[in-house]
């Protein structure tokens, strides 16, 4: 074994020993079960930047830079950033040395997803989750990233943000939940712009409180039956998608009822369903679908939050402890997310 295949196993974690005479619950003395908060950030810091899923149009980093400058924040460029395969950013051993490196690394507070695409799920067993429990950090994106954002938080036990990715608009809604909940530590309350996309359309009423869990539908429900998923007993699911069929919409959730998510759930939210189209005539629209897949439940639901593929979207910590109203259409933390 030669000098950088040995060091690179090491990074990456996948030696059993490492494991055996290390265990992350001796290193950090807390029980398995206990969910990290990562550290806030602060001006000054450094943001780490990866492609995990699709490739990266090198023009986007200055304009990363410059975003992420504007909130007094400092980037470090992944090694392969900007490397091609097929249509991925990269080999999957590379994708995912990139996310290790980052966790590794000291000098990095925060790790930012470029964009999402499609690869994520391709790493899942290439994540080091021993290494990122003991060095918890923020990680934050959607979409494709959905993966990533699951499974640490399932696999290592640490709070992870369902937000923009670095390639998002960073306008002032953006800008505002990002700043609230990783630099203020605020338990924040998020609501709806009252515009015409930030429309909420009750499914069933009332309040609920539970652990917030989520993603991009597509991709949570190509995770189903993996080990890379969170418990969702007593659960607030988030979902959205982006150019989907309604039919294809309805045949998601009738995988997440079949396989016994939905009826653990103690409260429901449809986020933004960008581009859904009825499909081939004849068709049900999709509040007819949620209707039939979510008023059984019993919980409260709405379709329409800040959530998804549009220029003003939420930051939301993937297991904190929340409380939601259908009615209102908000979600309210019980906590803060970070340290």
């Amino acid at each position: 074994m030669n000098i950088n295949r040995r060091q690179f196993l090491t990074t990456l974690g996948l030696t059993t020993l490492a494991t055996q005479i290390f265990p992350v619950t001796a290193q950090i003395k807390l029980s398995p079960n206990t969910i990290i908060k990562p550290p806030r950030l602060q001006i000054g810091d450094t943001v780490g930047l990866v492609a995990p899923a699709g490739i990266v149009d090198p023009k986007d980093i200055a304009e990363t830079q410059q975003s992420l400058g504007k909130l007094g924040l400092k980037i470090k460029i992944g090694t392969h950033l900007l490397d091609r395969y097929g249509y991925l950013a990269g080999k999957d051993i590379d994708r995912a040395q990139d996310i290790n490196t980052m966790f590794a690394d000291k000098s990095v507070k925060a790790i930012i997803a470029m964009r999402g695409g499609w690869g994520c799920n391709r790493i899942l067993p290439l994540i080091n989750y021993p290494l990122i429990r003991t060095h918890p950090k923020v990680i934050i994106g959607y979409s494709d990233i959905t993966s990533l954002l699951l499974a640490i938080n399932a696999r290592s036990r640490i709070i992870t943000f369902h937000g923009p990715v670095a390639t998002s608009t960073w306008n002032q809604f953006t800008v505002d939940y990002f700043q609230r909940i990783l630099f203020n530590a605020e338990a924040a309350t998020m609501e709806n712009l009252n515009s015409t996309e930030g429309r909420i359309e009750r499914i069933s009423p009332g309040k609920g409180q539970g652990k917030l869990i989520g993603g991009n539908l597509s991709v949570l429900a190509a995770m189903v039956g993996s080990n890379y998923l969170p418990s969702w007993r007593k659960s607030i699911l988030f979902v959205e998608d982006i150019g989907e069929d309604i039919y294809r919409i309805d045949r998601m959730l009738t995988q997440l009822k079949t396989a016994g998510i939905l009826n653990q759930i103690a409260g429901f939210i449809f986020g933004q369903c960008t581009n859904c189209k009825l499909g081939d005539e004849p068709s049900f629209t999709l509040k007819q679908v949620l209707q039939d897949h979510i008023q059984p439940l019993g919980v409260p639901a709405w379709y329409g939050s800040m959530i998804g593929h549009i220029k003003d979207k939420f930051t939301l910590p993937m297991g904190v402890e929340v409380e939601i109203d259908a009615d209102a259409g908000t979600i309210k933390l019980l906590e803060s997310a970070v340290s």
